[in-house]
């Protein structure tokens, strides 16, 4: 399947998890059925988690009175993208001080910043938080510094964690999402991308009272208001 395209001058990768019901852990369930009469009629009925593979995870997901995914604007989930690649060791956690090195005087408000390391391990898995998990960690501090940049979505690639441990877990996501900044998890073929800057895009489906998404989401490389 391909994960990259070129259309009018412009690179097409698309980031997201393919999804096979024979194979997800998380709840995915397909009804094919024909609505009856003359003509086929096939339909499906979905039966998802909304935590599913590549999905966007909204304020409504860690408090009652946070805005669901239907009541955020669409310009939430899409805009201008950057890519970091942390080099930093084994299980460490981000600091703001960290990310101030890395992309410091390259972020902007409104930034969706998608955070990877070498440290690389398929999340949600049987695997998660065991011994052969060395990804980064994200935290209060890490928080923080992304709330006082003001970017409207932090995404991870597999070499950073969301789900090591409450201490961390909690705090980030509260911190974040007090402020409606969304989170873009299980992001693929970021080895794909040839520059790190580009526009994304990840627009869940409008449902009042869902707190995440699975969403399809794509880069675009190439356009001038989103290059640098």
């Amino acid at each position: 399947m391909n994960t990259s395209y070129e259309m009018n001058g412009l690179r097409i990768v698309d980031l997201t998890k393919v999804l096979d019901p024979k194979t997800e852990s998380r709840r995915c369930h397909l009804i094919r059925y024909n609505t009856g009469g003359p003509i086929p009629d096939f339909h499906t009925a979905l039966d998802l988690t909304s935590h599913l593979g590549t999905h966007c995870e909204c304020p409504y997901h860690h408090d009652d009175n946070w805005p669901s995914v239907a009541e955020l604007p669409l310009t939430t989930f899409m805009g201008r993208g950057l890519y970091v690649v942390l080099d930093l060791p084994e299980n460490h956690q981000i600091t703001g001080d960290d990310l101030e090195k890395a992309i410091g005087g390259r972020v902007k408000e409104g930034d969706v910043v998608i955070l990877d390391s070498p440290h690389k391990l398929a999340p949600f898995t049987p695997a998660t938080n065991g011994p052969d998990d060395h990804r980064l960690v994200v935290g209060e501090d890490s928080a923080k510094w992304f709330a006082a940049k003001k970017v409207k979505c932090v995404g991870f690639g597999d070499g950073v964690s969301i789900e090591d441990c409450l201490e961390n877990v909690k705090p980030f996501h509260d911190i974040l999402m007090a402020e409606n900044i969304v989170f873009l998890e299980v992001l693929k073929n970021l080895d794909q991308l040839k520059k790190d800057v580009f526009f994304v895009s990840y627009a869940p489906l409008p449902i009042v009272g869902a707190d995440s998404c699975p969403v399809r989401v794509y880069a675009i490389e190439g356009l001038s208001e989103f290059s640098e």
